[in-house]
């Protein structure tokens, strides 16, 4: 028998390879003669990284570049197994992880060490790149990356702006002849999986400006200065970022790459799925093992876990879940696309309990329902 395991990261707990680890050591635990392949996934956010680095067996490039505040720190890019494709991640560079709460600040976050990443792997000579742009700690549409790639933001006058966010309510055009000629030679596909717009109700700063410490009265002055910026891209570009869906990603990094580096959005998951070759390794499988943090109506909506169900659907092969916890309520729309649904919190394990060992208890609960699964034949016991 052949079980592919590729879960997503148990966020604040095991990455995703971690846990991966977990479920194979409860796997074999249960009958050390099955076959495993594991295949770590993510959705596009913090994790893709290294998922798509572990199952392709790429490699990091360590970079010294700018942290959201301007201070110097060591990040990552990777380089998929073809040796052509470059992983970038910007929560390494702008994550909100970056921070402690009391250093979140809208105003002055900014994207810059994305576009030092950015121009570090052109500089290696690299041109085909995937872009994770969840945990951002930036609301800045994206400028910070666009100026360190070369782009120039003036005022009426010709003089470049400030770097603050504010500033931009003082941009009147975009100079795009200082930018990196080597962009127009590159491809940029952006694993995410938010389609909101740059601004409005559903916009970067009303939907995802809290989190990055935007204050409530504060919503509609940070709205204002990307609208700015919207209105000029849309004047001399052409592309009106203000409505299009993903514009307001990550801050509006997604604005950013689609009117400047040409990029395309794709579904997280389905980036990843495609790079690790999933589909090509569930071929002969019995099983997909797959799980996350917390699964609930969410999972359904482009989370990690539901691409790997739908993919092992389409194989013919069984798909189990096994997350941290799962919302009760939530268990019988999961049951539609998962075989098996199992939760590490149960009446015997407590969240403390499940945080505190989640490695232990992923190995025992896997090797669990294993063993279930050789006593019970092809079908396990329903959840």
């Amino acid at each position: 028998m052949k079980v592919v395991i590729s879960p997503d990261s148990y966020k604040g707990t095991l990455s995703a390879i971690e846990v991966a680890n977990a479920m194979q050591a409860g796997i074999l635990d249960a009958n050390p003669s099955i076959e495993t392949v594991i295949l770590p996934v993510a959705d596009g956010g913090e994790g893709t990284l290294e998922s798509l680095v572990a199952s392709t067996d790429g490699q990091y490039i360590s970079q010294h570049v700018l942290d959201p505040l301007g201070r110097e720190i060591e990040a990552r890019y990777g380089v998929l197994g073809d040796n052509e494709t470059c992983v970038i991640e910007m929560a390494q560079a702008s994550g909100i992880m970056l921070l402690q709460d009391k250093e979140k600040n809208p105003e002055l976050a900014s994207t810059y060490g994305t576009g030092q990443l950015i121009k570090a792997a052109l500089d290696e000579g690299f041109r085909k790149f995937i872009i994770g742009i969840g945990g951002s700690a930036t609301n800045d549409a994206g400028i910070g990356m666009l100026k360190a790639l070369g782009l120039q933001l003036k005022k009426e006058d010709g003089t470049l702006i400030a770097d603050e966010v504010s500033a931009l309510l003082d941009l009147a055009s975009i100079d795009v002849s200082q930018l990196d000629p080597r962009l127009a030679e590159a491809t940029f596909i952006i694993a995410c999986d938010v389609d909101n717009p740059l601004i409005g109700e559903r916009g970067a700063t009303a939907i995802f400006g809290r989190q990055k410490g935007v204050k409530e009265h504060q919503i509609a002055y940070f709205d204002s200065c990307l609208k700015q910026f919207a209105d000029i891209v849309e004047m001399q570009i052409g592309i009106r970022l203000h409505d299009y869906k993903g514009a307001g990603a990550a801050g509006g990094m997604g604005g950013a790459l689609i009117a400047f580096l040409n990029g395309t959005f794709n579904v997280g998951i389905e980036i990843v799925m495609n790079a690790v070759q999933l589909k090509k390794h569930l071929e002969g499988a019995g099983f997909v093992m797959t799980g996350e943090g917390k699964s609930d109506r969410q999972t359904l909506h482009g989370k990690a876990p539901l691409g790997v169900a739908k993919a092992a659907t389409s194989a013919n092969v069984q798909a189990i879940l096994l997350s941290g916890a799962i919302e009760e309520n939530d268990k019988p729309e999961l049951l539609n696309y998962f075989t098996v649904v199992e939760s590490l919190v149960d009446e015997n394990i407590s969240i403390q309990q499940a945080m505190q060992e989640p490695y232990y208890f992923i190995r025992m609960k896997t090797k669990k329902m294993f063993e279930n699964y050789i006593q019970n034949g092809y079908n396990f016991a329903p959840s």
